[in-house]
């Protein structure tokens, strides 16, 4: 009965994380795949592993050569790897507990709740990233800097050069700023956006 409760527990709080958070922001469907198999499977290994003489270590490091692996077959953004590794720990919370304690349960909604605000659409809300192909070959990182403030009609807290090509013209940059209050102007045709 006791494990039946701990199912129930992680599968109602990788449902919030998957369904009730990640989706509705970020509405990638392949990854809420691997967070809901992450989880399940973290909690299955984890309550057999319970349940016998291997101890907790093995399996553990088990995990993490495991999600290494996951997360280097497949590039992921910084946040999604943030989920990826909630899904894991809300698994070995539920699974690691023979019983629903306090802790276990408080852990798991400090995470669901870590996530949830941290992530959340109005934090930070002006701030944003962009990878840039200019048509024009810029050495000079001010004078850089000043054409992507008119282009992004907003304040550059950051860029990093990643390419200046002078026999094509060209300049990939990687953009960090702080966007204008209000509606954003449409983008110069003379670029091409890569979404960070």
């Amino acid at each position: 009965m006791n494990e039946l409760l701990v199912v129930a527990a992680d599968v109602t709080a990788i449902a919030i994380l998957a369904f009730g958070i990640y989706f509705p922001r970020h509405h990638r469907r392949d990854l809420v795949v691997a967070f809901l198999g992450v989880n399940i499977g973290v909690l299955a290994v984890s309550l057999v592993l319970g349940s016998t003489t291997v101890g907790a270590g093995l399996g553990l490091g088990l995990f993490g050569v495991l999600s290494i692996i996951r997360l280097r077959s497949d590039e992921i953004a910084q946040h999604e790897i943030a989920y990826y590794f909630a899904a894991l720990a809300l698994g070995l919370l539920a699974g690691l507990s023979s019983a629903p304690t306090i802790q276990a349960t408080a852990l798991m909604a400090l995470i669901l709740v870590t996530l949830f605000v941290s992530d959340h659409p109005g934090l930070f809300r002006r701030y944003r990233q962009q990878t840039m192909h200019l048509d024009v070959a810029y050495t000079d990182e001010q004078a850089l800097s000043a054409h992507l403030a008119v282009l992004l009609n907003g304040r550059i807290v950051n860029l990093l050069v990643k390419h200046v090509d002078l026999v094509n013209d060209t300049t990939q940059v990687e953009v960090r700023y702080v966007a204008a209050a209000g509606p954003r102007r449409a983008a110069s045709p003379d670029i091409e956006r890569i979404p960070a």
